[in-house]
């Protein structure tokens, strides 16, 4: 091959490189022409008005104070006086003495009475037997309306006269009416000659009186 066809080839192929390469910058161009557009058309159909307020004024600045005005000291800072605290005395203890219980006089007792003088005499009947002093007009009438008997004894005291002062059923007949006679009787109809003592003088006796048997005459 000689060199014009040589240099023709490669003109022509220079000549094809070259319109490849402005077509792909035609398509390229138109693409993104295309976007662009889109872009901004999209952007303008969104696009909305909207008010925009005013910002506020800046606040005022206070004056300055004047220069010619003196200082003035602070008022001195006084401590507060220290207060001294004293501390509270100790308490008072106070010891009380127990209080000696109280004794109560001793009360000397009374001296006892003397005894009495030895009897030496027992009381004796002056009308004999005491089952002599009943009779059949002594039975109760409350008794026999009864039908009631038994056997009566007693106790009785014998005073210095001589006169029975005192009397206690200590065995009865079953029947109230006939142990009230049989100490009734006794004590209106029996006599006695008063016991002596040791100095001969009368005292009080007390005796047992015999078995007094009451029954129904039938």
């Amino acid at each position: 091959m000689s060199y014009a066809q040589r240099k023709e080839i490669s003109g022509n192929r220079t000549l094809a490189i070259i319109l490849v390469v402005l077509l792909q910058f035609g398509i390229g161009y138109a693409i993104v022409t295309g976007l662009a557009y889109n872009v901004i058309k999209k952007a303008t159909q969104d696009l909305k008005t909207f008010d925009v307020e005013e910002p506020p004024p800046p606040p005022e600045e206070p004056p300055p104070p004047p220069k010619d005005m003196p200082k003035v000291p602070p008022p001195p800072i006084t401590p507060p006086p220290l207060v001294r605290m004293e501390a509270p005395p100790p308490p008072i203890q106070t010891v009380t003495a127990p209080t000696p219980p109280v004794i109560p006089p001793v009360v000397p007792s009374p001296p006892a009475p003397p005894p009495p003088p030895h009897k030496v005499q027992s009381a004796v009947s002056a009308r004999g037997s005491l089952t002599s002093l009943f009779n059949a007009d002594d039975y109760p009438a409350s008794a026999q309306a009864a039908g009631a008997e038994g056997t009566a004894q007693a106790t009785i005291t014998i005073g210095t006269d001589g006169r029975v002062v005192g009397c206690t059923i200590i065995r009865s007949t079953g029947n109230s009416a006939l142990d009230a006679t049989t100490c009734n009787i006794i004590r209106r109809r029996a006599k006695y000659v008063p016991a002596k003592d040791s100095n001969g003088n009368p005292t009080t006796d007390s005796v047992t009186t015999p078995p007094i048997v009451w029954r129904l005459e039938g």
